[in-house]
C-alpha cells in the first residue's frame, strides 16, 4: 500500500503540466507542490533530452533537471515504440505506440519533465542508421528535430546515445544522436527548413552533452582508467525534504510507468554520479552544465522586478498558507504581461496563471452528460467553481469552446462557498472525431503522416472541446481552460473521470483482422454495426477484394432506434479455389455518408483510457495449407495473438494455467505452445519444466517461442538438451532464407515448405535467436542480415524420448497478425511433428 501511496504522490506533484499529458483527473497540488511550481517559475532555462524509443530516457536526469535545478526539461524520443512488444496485453504496432506513449506521459508526470515525439514510426530493430534513416525518411526526422528546438528553445541538449558509433546498437539510437547533432546547428540556420520560420523563430541552443556511462567504454574499469576532462559530473542522487523522495526514487517511479516493457524499477538511495561529455557549443565552465547562461529573469528584458518581486514571495513563502502569495502573485503576472512578446512570456505566463489558481485553491471543472457525442449532437454540461481562499474572487462568465456561446455569470466566489451550473451547448457539425492525430492518415513504414504541421512532435491530439472559465482574481481578470469531461461514480474505484470523445454516428467492426480460408469453402463473417445516436438507418455491405471472392448478401438494411445499441450482420464469403488475399471492407452508408472504421478502446488501469479510430478492414487469405491434429495447449506469455490466429485455420486451442500444469492435463493436446518470452515473465515454468518435459518424452510435441537473452536475470528456457540464447536476429524481413535439412519432416509434412513461404513477411524474420547448441538439434534454416555472417538458430527441432521439442525464434507473432501465408503453413508443420507417416527421425 505504501508503493500505492508513493505513486499517488508523485501524481499531484506538477500542477505547470505544459505537453505532458491531459490528466483526466483533477490535478490537486499540495502546498509543498506549488512552493516548488514558485522556485521554477523564477528559473528561465531549457533542457532537451534526446533518445529514440519509450524507456531509451534517463528517467533520473529529467528528474534532476526539472526538480533539482527546476529547469524546463523535456524528453524527444524520436518514436513512439510501436514495434516493441507488449507485456500487458495483445496490443501491436500503433496500439503498441498509443500505450506506450501514454506511459511516456504517465513517466513525465511522475518526475516533472514534459514530452515530445517526431514523426518516426518505430518500424522494430535496425542494426545500422543507414538502414534507419533510410526507412525513417532522414530529412522529415531532422526537419521534426529542428522544429522541436526552435519550438522549445533548449539551451542544452543531451543526447542519451553517441552518435560516433553506428553500427554497434541499435540503429534508432545511434540515429537520435547524429540526427541532434546534426540538428543543433540547423536549428539556427535560417536556411534550413525556412517554411518553419512563419511559425518559429530561429533557434542556437548554448551547448550539447551525450550521457555517457561506463557502459559506453565497455567496463568500469576502462571508465576508471579514462580521460573525464571533457566530461560533466552530475550527482543525481539529491533528496527532496518537499516531497519526502530522493531524486533516485522518483526516478524508479517513473521509469515504472514503463509497465508495458516490464520496467518496474526499485528505488535507490544516496549519491548517484552519472556523467555528461561535452560534444559540442560553448564550453561549459566549472564543472557546471547551465554555466555562462544566464537563468534568470535578466534573460528578458525588464525581467529584473519580476526577480526582485519572486524572491521575495520565495523568502517569505507560508506553507499553512499558499493563498497569502496571491495578491503578489497577481502583480508578478501583471508585470509579465507588459513584457515584450516572446518565448518566455509566453511559458511564464501560463505558468503563473496555474501558481494563482492552484494557491488560492481555485477548482473549476465541466462535466458532459455523457462520454460519446457526434457532430451536432446536443449536450449538457455541469460547471462547477469554488474559491478555497480568503483571495477576492468573482466568476465573470464562461464560454464553451471552440466556437460556442459565452454565458454571463457575475457570480462571487466567497470562501469556500462553491458555485454549480449546468448549461445547454451542441458539438459543431465539422468537429473532428476523437483518435490520435497521426495515425489519421496512412504511414509508411518508417514514418507518420500528420497533416497539420503545428501538431508535428506533440504526444496527443490537442483537447479541442473546453470550457473557459473567466474569473476575476484580486481585481485580475484570468481566463482558464478546462477540458470536457465525463465523470461518474464506480462502486470499487469511486470517482472515475473519462474523456468526452467525439465519435461518427455508426462504427462497424470484423470480428477477427485477418480471416484465413484453409479451404475453398464459404465462411459466415459477421460484422457488428454500433450506433452512436438515436433513430439509425442504413444499408451495410462488405466489399470483396476481386471478382474472384464472393459475398452473399450484397447489402443488408439496418435500423438501430437507440444510441449505443448494436446489431450483428452475417454475410457468406466464399475464396476462390486456388491461393488468394486482399482486403475485405464492411461500408455503412446513411444519409448519403458512408462510415467503414472500427472503434477500438484500450482501458488500462495506468494510463487514461484511449479510444482510437482505424479502418475496420479485414485482411483475407485464401490459403493452400493442411494441418494435422486439432487440440492444442497454449501457455500464454508477454502477449500476442497466435491462439486466435491458429484457431483461425481450424484447430481447437486451449489456455493452459501454468500453475495447474498435470501430466495428465498434457496428454490431451496434440501440441502444446509456450508464448513470447514466456520463460522470462512466467515464473511458474521454472517448477512445472519437468512434466512439460515428460509430456515431450511420452510423445507429446512442445514449441517455444523466442525468449529475450540478457535482460531479466536467472532466465533459463527449460530444453531437453544444451541451448544458449543469444542477442542473434535477422531484421530485414526480405532476407533470404536457405533452407538447411530440407528433408526433414517439418519441411514436408503435411505442407512442402519452400522459398516461396518467406515470402511476405514483415518487420523481421526472428529474433534472439540461439548460437550454441548440442548435437541433438537439426537446425532446419539459415538467415542472415545484409553484410552479416549466416545464423542457423531460428529453427531447431530435436526428438526426445517419443517425441518432438522446438525452439524457434521466427517472428510467428507478428506474422500471423499479418496474414503471412507462409508463416501459417510452417507453424502447421511443426504442429504436426510425430505424426508423419515417415516414422524414421530424418537428418538434413
Amino acid at each position: 500500500m505504501r508503493n500505492l501511496f508513493l505513486i499517488g504522490l508523485c501524481f499531484v506533484w506538477l500542477s505547470t503540466a505544459w505537453g505532458q499529458g491531459i490528466t483526466l483527473t483533477p490535478e490537486k497540488p499540495s502546498s509543498a507542490t506549488i512552493y516548488e511550481d514558485l522556485l521554477k517559475l523564477n528559473f528561465l532555462g531549457t533542457v532537451l533530452y534526446v533518445a529514440a524509443h519509450p524507456d531509451d530516457e534517463n528517467t533520473a536526469m529529467i528528474s534532476y533537471f526539472e526538480n533539482d535545478v527546476h529547469a524546463r526539461t523535456i524528453y524527444l524520443s524520436m518514436t513512439r515504440g510501436d514495434g516493441g512488444q507488449n507485456l500487458i496485453g495483445p496490443e501491436l504496432r500503433e496500439l503498441l505506440g498509443l500505450i506506450r506513449t501514454q506511459e511516456l506521459l504517465a513517466a513525465r508526470r511522475t518526475d516533472g519533465g514534459e514530452q515530445r515525439f517526431t514523426r518516426a514510426n518505430d518500424f522494430g530493430y535496425s542494426k545500422h542508421p543507414d538502414e534507419t534513416l533510410e526507412i525513417w525518411n532522414k530529412d522529415q526526422v531532422l526537419h521534426d528535430v529542428v522544429w522541436a528546438i526552435r519550438k522549445l528553445q533548449p539551451d542544452i541538449i543531451i543526447n542519451r546515445f553517441d552518435h560516433r558509433s553506428p553500427g554497434s546498437t541499435h540503429g534508432h539510437h545511434t540515429s537520435s544522436a547524429m540526427l541532434s547533432v546534426e540538428a543543433f546547428d540547423l536549428a539556427g540556420d535560417p536556411n534550413a527548413y525556412p517554411e518553419q520560420l512563419d511559425r518559429v523563430d530561429i533557434w542556437q541552443p548554448k551547448r550539447q552533452f551525450f550521457n555517457t556511462s561506463w557502459w559506453f567504454y565497455g567496463s568500469r574499469e576502462n571508465f576508471e582508467k579514462a580521460d573525464k576532462s571533457n566530461l560533466v559530473t552530475v550527482d543525481l542522487g539529491s533528496y527532496y525534504p518537499n516531497y519526502g523522495l530522493s531524486n533516485t526514487e522518483i526516478s524508479a517511479l517513473s521509469r515504472s510507468q514503463h509497465k508495458s516493457q516490464g520496467f518496474g524499477n526499485t528505488g535507490r538511495r544516496g549519491q548517484d554520479l552519472a556523467y555528461l561529455e561535452f560534444i559540442q557549443g560553448d564550453q561549459p565552465t566549472n564543472g557546471a552544465v547551465f554555466s555562462g547562461i544566464d537563468t534568470s529573469w535578466n534573460r528578458v528584458p525588464g525581467g529584473a522586478p519580476i526577480a526582485a518581486l519572486l524572491n521575495d514571495l520565495i523568502k517569505n513563502y507560508d506553507f499553512r498558507n499558499p493563498s497569502a502569495s496571491v495578491p503578489r502573485l497577481v502583480e508578478v503576472y501583471r508585470l509579465i504581461d507588459q513584457l515584450e512578446a516572446g518565448h518566455w512570456k509566453s511559458l511564464k505566463k501560463k505558468e503563473i496563471k496555474t501558481l494563482i489558481a492552484d494557491a488560492s485553491g481555485l477548482f473549476l471543472e465541466a462535466i458532459a452528460d455523457q462520454p460519446q457525442a457526434t457532430p451536432g449532437q446536443s449536450l449538457s454540461i455541469n460547471l462547477e467553481a469554488i474559491n478555497r481562499s480568503a483571495v477576492p474572487m468573482q466568476l465573470q462568465e464562461v464560454q464553451v469552446l471552440p466556437r460556442g456561446k459565452r454565458t454571463t455569470i457575475g457570480q462571487a466566489l466567497d470562501n469556500n462557498k462553491g458555485w454549480e451550473q449546468k448549461i445547454e451547448t451542441s458539438i459543431p457539425q465539422n468537429a473532428q472525431y476523437s483518435s490520435a492525430y497521426w495515425l489519421r492518415n496512412p504511414g509508411t513504414l518508417g514514418m507518420y503522416a500528420v497533416e497539420d504541421p503545428n501538431k508535428i512532435g506533440l504526444p496527443e491530439t490537442p483537447v479541442e472541446h473546453q470550457v473557459a472559465f473567466t474569473v476575476s482574481i484580486a481585481g485580475q481578470n484570468f481566463t482558464f481552460e478546462r477540458p470536457l469531461r465525463y465523470k461518474y461514480n464506480d462502486r470499487v474505484d469511486g470517482e472515475v473521470y473519462q474523456p468526452l470523445e467525439i465519435v461518427p454516428p455508426v462504427t462497424v467492426a470484423l470480428e477477427d483482422d485477418v480471416i484465413i480460408f484453409a479451404e475453398a469453402k464459404p465462411k459466415t463473417i459477421k460484422v457488428q454495426v454500433t450506433a452512436y445516436q438515436d433513430n439509425l438507418n442504413g444499408n451495410l455491405e462488405l466489399r470483396a477484394p476481386s471478382s474472384a471472392w464472393s459475398v452473399s448478401p450484397s447489402t443488408a438494411s439496418v435500423t438501430l432506434a437507440k444510441k449505443g445499441a448494436t446489431q450483428e450482420i452475417s454475410f457468406t464469403v466464399t475464396p476462390p479455389a486456388s491461393a488468394s488475399e486482399g482486403t475485405l471492407t464492411p461500408v455503412f452508408t446513411t444519409q448519403g455518408q458512408q462510415y467503414a472504421d472500427k472503434m477500438i478502446t484500450i482501458d488500462y488501469d495506468h494510463i487514461p483510457l484511449q479510444t482510437v479510430l482505424l479502418p475496420a478492414d479485414a485482411r483475407v487469405v485464401r490459403l493452400d495449407i493442411k494441418r494435422k491434429g486439432d487440440y492444442i495447449g497454449y501457455i500464454a506469455g508477454a502477449g500476442d495473438a497466435v491462439p486466435e490466429s491458429l484457431e483461425q485455420i481450424g484447430y481447437q486451442v486451449a489456455l493452459i494455467d501454468p500453475a495447474s500444469i498435470t501430466t495428465e492435463l498434457l496428454k490431451q493436446f496434440d501440441a502444446v505452445v509456450l508464448g513470447i518470452r514466456a520463460y522470462n515473465v512466467v515464473e511458474e515454468l521454472q517448477q512445472q519444466q519437468t512434466k512439460l518435459l515428460e509430456y515431450v518424452e511420452q510423445g507429446g510435441t512442445l514449441i517455444t517461442q523466442y525468449n529475450t537473452s540478457g535482460r531479466w536475470t536467472n532466465t533459463q528456457v527449460g530444453a531437453p538438451y544444451t541451448l544458449e540464447l543469444s542477442r542473434d536476429r535477422v531484421t530485414d524481413e526480405n532476407s533470404k532464407v536457405t533452407i538447411v535439412s530440407p528433408q526433414h519432416p517439418a519441411l514436408n509434412y503435411p505442407n512442402k515448405i519452400t522459398a516461396a513461404d518467406f515470402e511476405g513477411w514483415t518487420q523481421e524474420r526472428g529474433l534472439y535467436f540461439p548460437d550454441k547448441w548440442s548435437e541433438e538439434y537439426t537446425p532446419l534454416l539459415r538467415m542472415n542480415d545484409p553484410g552479416e555472417a549466416p545464423t542457423d538458430g531460428s529453427l531447431l527441432v530435436t526428438q526426445y524420448g517419443k517425441g518432438h521439442y522446438v525452439y524457434t525464434g521466427l517472428s510467428f507473432f507478428r506474422e500471423f497478425p499479418a496474414g503471412v501465408a507462409g508463416a501459417y503453413r510452417l507453424f502447421a508443420n511443426l504442429l504436426a511433428l510425430g505424426k508423419e507417416q515417415e516414422t524414421e527421425k530424418i537428418k538434413g
